[in-house]
């Protein structure tokens, strides 16, 4: 007979206890009051749910308010299990602990009178190695609601359903809305916009414009320029560093940085390997233009940065045309921009696009024939698509004229489309709209679905 180490039984002991502990102190948890996120879960039942998105843009605050949602939907609270895994008292936590202590949390559970379907929020999943098996066990099982988010680069990107082999659905977290962003200081709107008075829709035009140089990450939020650019420079610094040049083994860390601050400075610009590629070259830097393309792929990957295709039913066209980047939010334009221009129709861009997004659409852009651009064409299962053109203004000849023009060649390619303009400038347009064409002003849509 093998006898087991007296210190090795009591470590098991007090690692035991620890989890209880921490069972116990999960299950007394009070809600947090927190900043509601307007974020759509998927409806279909038996799969896991992998929380996703980039740094700091709220993923735990979101966890909490999932749980939030099903204690008052009367969900006894002893069957909502929120576990933030990364506490320094379970360094060195195994799958087998986890796993028995989520064995532990059904038992209890199943000793109280008219319990209900229990729900596992598992946070900062990654510091245990080997989760996935313990998942997808437990949605082979049925039974049992599982969240599952962390901060690696692995739990931020896409790999996390497919560690979870078919069993786990996405749900994407950006940075707040606009929307959220009103809402987090207290100032959304309690009525539609058209019962809103003028002072209060003037109210929100500068808070749109506010938006667009601020941004949405949550603790961000209130803070002074300085602080905030601090603040959002080092969720770059991090997202680059730990999910792209670690976790890709990038060797060439100046070239990454010099392409990660162009896209982020130049929001809405075509992504040219070739043009990139001289301009590096021109400064001495080596780098091949395959590893640019792998460089762009990774930083997507990580939600840093977001891009658009061309939009062609062709899939060789979709390849060789440039993709277009903007920035995983707004308030990261400035803090890259150099020149002293300001981008606001960019920054607007961004936002539609993000909102877009947020909404459910596939996006791309449209190129006509004649070489006219449309910012976005949106599909959305079963719905007609939208071709989407930002502008910030609703009058100058010119300008006004261009937008349009675009817009009407793109439409006669793309017939079953939905005409759309969207302008920062709030004052409905003079002249009208050919036949079929809609128009908003950006705070409206933002706030309105339209």
């Amino acid at each position: 007979m093998t006898t087991v180490p007296y210190n090795v039984i009591h470590a098991m002991t007090l690692s035991r206890d620890l989890l209880r502990l921490k069972l116990d102190e999960s299950l007394a948890a009070s809600p947090r009051a927190l900043t509601r996120r307007d974020i759509r879960l998927p409806g279909i039942r038996g799969k896991a749910l992998a929380v996703i998105g980039v740094r700091r843009s709220g993923k735990t605050s979101f966890l909490s308010q999932c749980r939030s949602d099903r204690l008052s939907a009367d969900r006894a609270p002893e069957s909502q299990l929120l576990l933030s895994l990364e506490d320094e008292r379970l360094a060195g936590l195994t799958v087998a602990d986890l796993g028995w202590l989520v064995e532990e949390h059904a038992r209890v559970l199943a000793g109280l009178a008219g319990a209900s379907e229990r729900t596992l929020y598992l946070d900062e999943v990654q510091t245990v190695p080997g989760w996935e098996g313990l998942v997808r066990r437990l949605m082979d099982g049925g039974g049992v609601e599982v969240f599952v988010s962390g901060s690696s680069a692995r739990l931020l990107s896409r790999e996390v359903a497919t560690s979870l082999r078919g069993r786990a659905m996405e749900v994407l977290v950006h940075p707040f809305s606009f929307r959220e962003v009103l809402r987090h200081a207290g100032a959304e709107p309690t009525v539609g916009w058209d019962r809103l008075k003028p002072a209060e829709r003037t109210s929100l035009d500068h808070r749109l414009r506010r938006y667009l140089v601020e941004g949405g990450f949550p603790e961000a939020q209130g803070a002074d320029s300085r602080d905030r650019n601090d603040l959002l420079a080092g969720y770059v610094d991090v997202v680059v560093l730990r999910d792209v040049i670690e976790r890709q083994g990038v060797t060439n860390p100046l070239a990454l940085r010099w392409l990660q601050r162009q896209l982020l400075a130049h929001p809405g610009g075509a992504f040219s390997v070739k043009k990139h590629y001289d301009t590096l070259r021109s400064q001495g830097v080596s780098v091949g233009k395959d590893t640019l393309h792998e460089y762009l792929a990774h930083l997507e990957d990580a939600f840093l940065v977001r891009t658009v295709a061309m939009e062609s039913a062709s899939e060789r066209q979709r390849m060789v045309n440039p993709r277009k980047a903007y920035p995983v939010d707004p308030g990261l334009i400035a803090l890259f921009e150099r020149s002293g221009r300001t981008h606001t129709g960019r920054a607007l861009e961004t936002a539609v696009l993000l909102e877009l997004e947020r909404r459910g659409f596939e996006t791309s852009y449209v190129r006509t024939a004649e070489g006219w651009e449309v910012d976005f064409f949106a599909q959305r299962a079963g719905e007609r698509p939208l071709l989407v053109q930002v502008c910030l203004e609703s009058e100058g000849e010119a300008n006004w004229d261009r937008e349009l023009r675009a817009l009407q060649a793109a439409a006669a390619v793309h017939p079953r489309s939905r005409p759309f303009l969207v302008t920062l400038d709030a004052a409905p347009p003079t002249r009208s709209l050919p036949k079929g064409f809609t128009w908003a002003g950006a705070s409206r849509w933002l706030l309105e679905e339209m």
